[in-house]
């Protein structure tokens, strides 16, 4: 029964010859796994014929990267099973135990927010159809980009904020609004994750505590961020099943509009690229602004 909730969600429609392309490796050795150690798990037809999900694709990836790095190959299944296996609680968390290789960095507000910019302005300079989404920690945090957000929304498959609302809504023509709970641990956490047919990229933050108010400009995170479309993939994932409990139709729209394939390696190369130069170019305004990198400068 947890196997078909999670593929309803995930919605596995590949083939084994699809997940073999997909992830380099062999259909022969693909089922090799599955007879010798029940992994990956596929879902069936009722005709017996197996079916496999986008989730399926990057823990095969896992493993295969697991096995690159020396483990064997029993170690390496565990792994990615006990990664997978505890509930996310937040897409920093989330992120961080799938991804231990995706290092993170304490960056103030303004660059936190330039990265932010970044990610939100290439996808929109591509007039993008991907999945968007957000959190905001509060309501009012979303209110100040909700005109920025509604735009990147107009040409998305999917696009989902999540912070303090005080109902749940769809608006015309912008992102679903998703409430959560003051005590849940997304309320302390900035995110957004992008994933389109030609950007994906991704930042997931959560303060630092102080011991008293800070000048905005001064407010630390601790942030995860990478255009690499395999973490991408992993983000949308934690994505999910956060929103599973939270907004169980939005979860199901997201599992059908997500993108599965990813960006191949020479695309994946150039949106990096895109990628870095805006984010060097936004960094620079916080430099050359009076005050240097602390300054609270409007992107």
């Amino acid at each position: 029964m947890y196997r078909f909730l999670i593929s309803s969600v995930a919605n596995p429609d590949l083939t084994t010859a699809q997940l073999a392309e997909r992830t380099g490796l062999t259909a022969g050795t693909l089922r090799m796994w599955e007879n010798r150690h029940g992994f990956p798990d596929p879902a069936r037809l009722p005709g017996g014929h197996r079916r496999y999900s986008a989730d399926d694709v990057e823990q095969v990836r896992e493993v295969a990267r697991l096995r690159d790095q020396g483990l064997s190959l029993p170690a390496a299944i565990e792994r990615v099973r006990s990664r997978r296996r505890a509930p996310a609680v937040s897409v920093f968390a989330g992120l961080r135990r799938r991804r231990s290789d995706v290092a993170p960095t304490v960056l103030p507000k303004p660059a936190v927010l330039a990265v932010t910019r970044a990610i939100e302005d290439e996808y929109c300079a591509h007039a993008a159809a991907g999945v968007l989404i957000g959190c905001f920690q509060r309501e009012r945090f979303y209110r100040q980009a909700e005109r920025r957000w509604r735009e990147l929304a107009r040409t998305a498959r999917l696009a989902v904020a999540l912070g303090d609302f005080t109902e749940p809504a769809e608006p015309a023509g912008g992102p679903i609004e998703v409430p959560i709970d003051r005590r849940h641990a997304l309320s302390r956490e900035w995110a957004v994750i992008i994933s389109a047919d030609t950007v994906q990229a991704c930042l997931a933050a959560w303060e630092q505590p102080s011991e008293g108010p800070l000048p905005d400009a001064q407010r630390r995170f601790e942030v995860l961020w990478s255009f690499d479309p395999a973490v991408v993939a992993d983000a949308v994932a934690v994505a999910a099943e956060l929103l599973a409990p939270l907004a169980p139709g939005t979860a199901a729209r997201l599992g059908a509009a997500r993108t599965d394939g990813g960006l191949g390696p020479e695309a994946a190369l150039e949106n990096g690229g895109a990628l870095a130069q805006r984010m060097i170019g936004y960094l620079g305004q916080l430099l050359a602004a009076p005050g240097g990198a602390g300054a609270d400068v409007p992107l």
